[in-house]
């Protein structure tokens, strides 16, 4: 088990591949994790900063992910430390951060998501990543740390502004742009296609590259626009959630069958 690829996810970032998640805004049970690995999905956002779900349900999801290879990431509710600790003790192999706007808070964050000497986070015991087997502790704190995928979300001007700082931090690995939450406090609420988010995307990009970092979409789900952000580079895709993608092939049938009877 020690020397298995845990974190299949950071394995095909690492590789220059694409990774596509799975957004939960309706799933509760675990049987979410096996659906999004059969529907060709790398990693589940397990949003606790949006939805109603409990930690533990997080938790339980996240443990079945574990077993299926889909990589289980925790959006946490907010920049507390123990937000981050609850999550990956129990299951999770990344954390995303909401509203990172600046250098200091992406330090705080690899402190709070990193064992020590990369950060401070408590040892808990045996770990949920490795099985709970019983690893020496400094071969499973070292094994750990290069597993965890750390995510922060820049959601605001100011995070861009301070993009290159934010990416120079070491120990954060994906640069993950709110596009929805950035064209709100940019006035332009729903303009994923204006002239500016390209740019936009372009230097999240290039300050990701200059440092090692890999940069991620979400809150774009439009097909011509995501097509051309991923080519732009964006390797990191928040691909839809479970309620917009029930809605869809539901709204499919009712239409198809509809169509029946005109």
């Amino acid at each position: 088990m020690a020397h298995e690829q845990i974190n299949r996810t950071k394995a095909k970032l690492a590789a220059g591949g694409l990774a596509l998640g799975m957004g939960l805004r309706q799933a509760r049970t675990v049987d979410i994790a096996t659906i999004a690995g059969t529907c060709d999905f790398d990693w589940l956002f397990i949003d606790t900063e949006h939805n109603s779900m409990s930690i533990d349900t997080a938790a339980q999801i996240a443990m079945a992910a574990i077993a299926t290879g889909v990589t289980p990431i925790v959006r946490v509710p907010g920049h507390q430390h123990y937000h981050c600790a609850r999550a990956l003790d129990n299951g999770a192999l990344g954390i995303v951060v909401p509203h990172v706007d600046t250098a200091d808070e992406a330090r705080a964050i690899v402190d709070a998501c990193r064992y020590p000497p990369q950060g401070h986070r408590s040892i808990a015991g045996n770990m949920p990543g490795l099985g709970f087997a019983n690893v020496p502790v400094g071969e499973a704190t070292q094994r750990i740390n290069e597993e965890t995928l750390v995510v922060v979300m820049l959601e605001t001007p100011r995070a861009i502004d301070n993009v290159e700082e934010i990416a120079a931090v070491p120990g954060i690995d994906v640069l993950l742009v709110g596009t929805n939450d950035l064209c709100a406090e940019m006035g332009i609420p729903g303009g994923f296609g204006d002239a500016r988010i390209p740019e936009i995307y372009k230097r999240v990009i290039a300050a990701c590259r200059q440092n090692g970092k890999y940069p991620g979409m979400g809150g774009v789900y439009d097909a011509k626009l995501m097509d051309q952000y991923v080519r732009l580079g964006m390797q990191f895709i928040l691909s839809g959630n479970d309620l917009a993608f029930l809605m869809a092939g539901a709204r499919e049938r009712s239409s198809m069958l509809r169509a029946i009877a005109r």
